[in-house]
C-alpha cells in the first residue's frame, strides 16, 4: 500500500524503494503550520496486515481522526477499506476521516482500483454515516498531493477542536497522529497544536 513510504515523505522528504512490512507500529514526529498555526505531527504508523491488525486497535483509542490508505494497483487492498474503517470507528468512535489512494505514479501501467469507484464508495459511506469522506490520489514515489492530504486531515480535526488544551490525537488505520497543544503563547497567532 506505501503507507510507510507516504509517512516518510511527509515527515522526511525521501522515497525509499525498499519494502519493509510494518508490524506493530512505528511512531514519526513532524511540525508544519496548519491553517496559520504550528502544529507537531505524532504520527503513528500501524500494521496494515490482518494478522496484526488487534496491534493497530490500541493506537485508535482517543483519535479525533484516521487516514486509510490503500492501494490503487491492488484491488485486494480497497476491499480491506470498509474493515479498517469499521475497526477505527469502533474503537475511536466518529472521527475525520481521509481515505487516500497512493501509488498514482503507477495509474497509467497498473491501476485496478478507478476514482469514480472509490468515490462511488465515499459517497455510500456519507450517506449511510452521515459524515463526508474525502479522496485524495497520492504517490510517495513522486511526492504528488502528500502534503495536502496531510494538511487536509490535520486541518478538518483542527476545526472539530474547540480549545487545543489537551492532547488530541489523528489516527490513520496505517497512522495515527496526536495533536498537542504546548502552554499559552503570549502572541495569539503563534497558538501551537500537534497532530
Amino acid at each position: 500500500m506505501g503507507k510507510t513510504s507516504l509517512l516518510r515523505q511527509f515527515v522526511q522528504g525521501k522515497f525509499e524503494n525498499r519494502y519493509k512490512a510494518t508490524i506493530g507500529a512505528d511512531f514519526f514526529t513532524h511540525e508544519q503550520e496548519v491553517d496559520g498555526r504550528k502544529v507537531t505531527f505524532q504520527i503513528w504508523d500501524t500494521a496494515g496486515q490482518e494478522r496484526f491488525q488487534s496491534l493497530g486497535s490500541a493506537f485508535y483509542r482517543g483519535a479525533d481522526a484516521c487516514m486509510l490508505v490503500f492501494d490503487i494497483t491492488s484491488s485486494e487492498s480497497f476491499q480491506h477499506v470498509s474493515s479498517w474503517l469499521q475497526e477505527f470507528t469502533l474503537q475511536a468512535g466518529k472521527r475525520e476521516v481521509i481515505l487516500i489512494g497512493n501509488k498514482a505514479d503507477l495509474q497509467e501501467s497498473g491501476r485496478q482500483v478507478f476514482a469514480r469507484g472509490v468515490q462511488q464508495w465515499c459517497d455510500q459511506y456519507s450517506a449511510d454515516k452521515g459524515a463526508p469522506i474525502a479522496y485524495i490520489e497520492t504517490s510517495a514515489k513522486n511526492n504528488t498531493r502528500v502534503s495536502e492530504a496531510f494538511l487536509k486531515i490535520a486541518a478538518e480535526a483542527l476545526k472539530s477542536k474547540p480549545s487545543m488544551q489537551e492532547e488530541q490525537v489523528v489516527t490513520v488505520p496505517s497512522v495515527k497522529a496526536t495533536l498537542k497543544a504546548p502552554p499559552q503563547q503570549t502572541k495569539p497567532e503563534e497558538k501551537q497544536c500537534g497532530c
